[in-house]
């Protein structure tokens, strides 16, 4: 089908100015954009919420969004860096990836040499090892979905598909979904399964396409390629190393329980070569405790997805609203131009002054009790010298409100810069 023409330029929020059209997702029309803040180059997924979010679309973008939210700090996992949102559109800004995918990848005899596949391969492992630990599976891997930025290194992307912790069922997935050719047996057999394993059988379909240059299961008959799917019915072209058909055929294992885990991926044979330690390497940040703690999101920045439905113009909370924030009974939110150190130690002195117990959870909140009053205080930078409050009552709220808001008001106004009203047309926030 020939693209449209580029459209004549124009700027988004006169924050964007798009140049080229670049392609129709599955919800979003996509295009390069020049930033006007910086220069850098981004690509834009414009939504039309008029046309285009349905009952059956809404859930595949609020995915999307979170999986990319709770994702963005792995390097071969496509970032997003900010969403725009007017009354009408949405706009998703993410990484440029100027390689294209890997179907577009200039193949040789239609396939890539090992050296090649095994770094496109160690990529995707590492980033999809990342996604499992954070809870997330993909369930949509294909080489459509893996692009490749201008230094040539893997980029996953469209979790539109995608299962999060709050998906599992007695800690299974259920839902049939994903590319036939790529998909697991367990799937297509539409029983109770895990992500994580349901991934691994994708990654191998995959590596062989890598290396034999075509499907390991192609037909034109669905029912017949999922019998050859359930039979692991394949055969391997000549050229394929032993060890990396060793590996496939661990990774193409119809029974998942014995299926080999992505971790233990790069302990087979196939890395055991003179890249491994540089693989190995890179594979330790990401199994740092100190790299884990971060990623869970508190401090680095928080995302426009966690409070753009503070604009009542908007009218996206049924967009991008998770069921805790549905169930929220009560809550103010202020700006402050304090750090988050000076924050912090004002909630404790005031919680305290006022009679409340204070506790600090893991993750940063600060728990404060009194009587049947419970609330929780949530601190997040949103850009640098801009602090973002969440005061958020979780039991009591009518007490709270009437008998210690007004304490509360007064005792924190020397960190406050300014209180939310939802008064806005336009909530637009970076990291």
């Amino acid at each position: 089908m020939e693209q449209p023409p580029s459209p004549p330029p124009r700027t988004i929020l006169g924050k964007y100015q798009l140049t080229r059209f670049l392609g129709r997702g599955n919800f979003a029309k996509v295009y390069q954009a020049h930033s006007l803040l910086d220069g850098a180059t981004v690509a834009v997924k414009a939504i039309d919420k008029s046309k285009t979010v349905d009952a059956a679309m809404e859930p595949r973008i609020v995915r999307e969004i979170d999986a990319m939210r709770r994702l963005q700090h792995h390097p071969n996992i496509l970032k997003i860096h900010e969403v725009l949102a007017t009354k009408t559109k949405i706009y998703l800004i993410v990484d440029f990836a100027g390689g294209g995918d890997l179907c577009s990848k200039p193949p040789r005899r239609g396939r890539l040499p090992e050296s090649l596949a095994r770094r496109y391969f160690a990529q995707l492992v590492s980033a999809l090892r990342f996604c499992h630990r954070h809870g997330v599976a993909h369930r949509d891997l294909k080489p459509q979905n893996l692009l490749l930025d201008a230094g040539g290194d893997l980029k996953v992307s469209d979790f539109g598909l995608s299962a999060l912790p709050e998906h599992l069922q007695d800690g299974l997935l259920h839902t049939a979904c994903g590319t036939p050719a790529y998909t697991a047996p367990e799937i297509l057999r539409r029983v109770g399964y895990d992500g994580s394993k349901a991934d691994a059988w994708s990654c191998g379909v995959i590596l062989y396409v890598l290396l034999a240059g075509h499907l390991p299961f192609d037909d034109s008959n669905i029912p017949a390629m999922c019998r050859r799917i359930s039979r692991r019915d394949f055969q391997f072209p000549p050229w394929i190393s032993r060890a990396a058909r060793s590996l496939i055929y661990q990774l193409l294992d119809p029974n998942p329980k014995t299926r080999i885990k992505l971790e233990n991926v790069f302990d087979n044979a196939w890395f055991k070569n003179k890249n491994s330690a540089r693989v190995n390497a890179e594979e330790s940040v990401f199994e740092s405790d100190l790299y884990n703690k971060c990623c869970d999101g508190y401090k680095l920045g928080m995302n426009a997805f966690d409070i753009i439905s503070m604009s009542s113009g908007l009218d996206l909370r049924g967009l991008f609203e998770t069921t805790s924030d549905k169930g929220r009974r009560w809550e103010k939110r202020f700006t402050s131009d304090k750090s988050v150190e000076a924050v912090e130690a004002k909630v404790k002195e005031v919680g305290l002054n006022l009679g409340f117990r204070v506790e600090v959870g893991k993750n940063g909140a600060i728990g404060l009790g009194k009587g049947k009053v419970a609330l929780v205080v949530e601190v997040f930078e949103i850009v640098p010298q801009l602090l973002l409050v969440a005061v958020k009552v979780v039991d009591g709220g009518v007490e709270f409100e009437d008998l210690h808001w007004d304490d509360w008001r007064i005792g924190l106004q020397d960190v406050v810069l300014s209180w939310h009203h939802n008064h806005d047309n336009l909530v637009t926030l970076s990291h």
